[in-house]
């Protein structure tokens, strides 16, 4: 089947030759060369195995067959042009499609998104949040930002480090003052320790590469996200282990701190993902930039 259609740069610039009978003005409209012109209306015709032109000393005219197929091939190529057109400029009025982990939206980015908009005012983010492997296939999604070990993670997709992962206990003060003060590894025993879903062996990490075996990893209270484990150390219910740089504003502004090291670095940090062909929106790059500069200056 595919031999029924000929290339379709050379039929382009058939058109444009035959249009102008001039193969110097369809060049300057194409923006090539009259050689590079002559080049693809030659190939059409041995494709064709029929000559489209009869050529003259700076003159080109068509012959029967030339015009015949110019008047056919006319208007479907008019049609496709506008078909484009429509395409591109519908595609330029959707917002970008973003998604990203729940607590990394409510904790990082929706927290500087006005310094975005500051900037880009004329760009629309539709931003979801998952815990679900993101399918670009559906095209439905532009980019996303997820934990990995690398771009290896993410074979036929680019993908650009944002930020990385360290990990410390914290709480609120309240429960390192007192008489019953969290004081050092060993009062953990004393303590509620924070779970938060899908992050749920944080705290048996962080347990093993501190060295401490006699403090159950498995104890304490479960929440559903890392946000409400985060919220439930805020609210003084126990320790969590936190993601340093979500909880970073917490703990400059004293509603969180961290009672003791050490720090763990995960080998998963935070990448912004997508197919290589969405970097041909510019929407897309923009933010790209921004967010590489704003994960750049934490």
């Amino acid at each position: 089947m595919a031999e029924r259609y000929p290339p379709l740069n050379a039929l382009r610039t058939f058109e444009c030759a035959g249009r102008h009978l001039s193969f110097v003005h369809a060049a300057e409209e194409l923006n090539v060369t009259p050689g590079a012109v002559s080049r693809q209306v030659k190939a059409l015709e041995e494709w064709l195995g029929a000559p489209l032109f009869r050529r003259r000393h700076k003159q080109v005219l068509l012959t029967p067959l030339g015009r015949s197929y110019l008047q056919s091939i006319s208007e479907p190529l008019e049609r496709i042009a506008s078909a484009t057109e429509r395409a591109l400029r519908q595609d330029a009025e959707r917002p970008i499609a973003i998604t990203c982990y729940p607590t990394f939206a409510l904790r990082w980015l929706v927290p500087r998104w006005g310094r975005f908009y500051d900037q880009h005012p004329e760009i629309d983010v539709q931003l979801t949040t998952s815990l679900q492997p993101v399918d670009f296939s559906r095209g439905d999604v532009d980019a996303a930002i997820l934990v990995g070990e690398g771009p290896q993670s993410w074979p036929g997709l680019d993908a650009v480090k944002l930020l990385d992962v360290s990990l410390f206990p914290v709480c609120n003060p309240v429960l390192c003052e007192g008489p019953d003060a969290l004081r050092q590894i060993s009062d953990l025993k004393r303590f509620t320790l924070l779970h938060g879903t899908p992050r749920q062996q944080d705290w048996q990490r962080w347990l093993e590469f501190a060295g401490v075996e006699d403090i159950d990893a498995n104890s304490g209270v479960t929440f559903d996200s890392l946000n409400l484990s985060i919220q439930a150390a805020v609210e003084g219910l126990g320790i969590a282990i936190a993601v340093e740089e979500l909880v970073s504003d917490d703990l400059a502004a004293g509603r969180l701190i961290q009672p003791f090291g050490p720090t763990r670095r995960s080998k998963r940090p935070f990448f912004l993902v997508y197919p290589p062909d969405r970097l041909r929106n510019r929407r897309l790059r923009a933010f790209k930039e921004w967010l590489c500069a704003e994960s750049a200056s934490d």
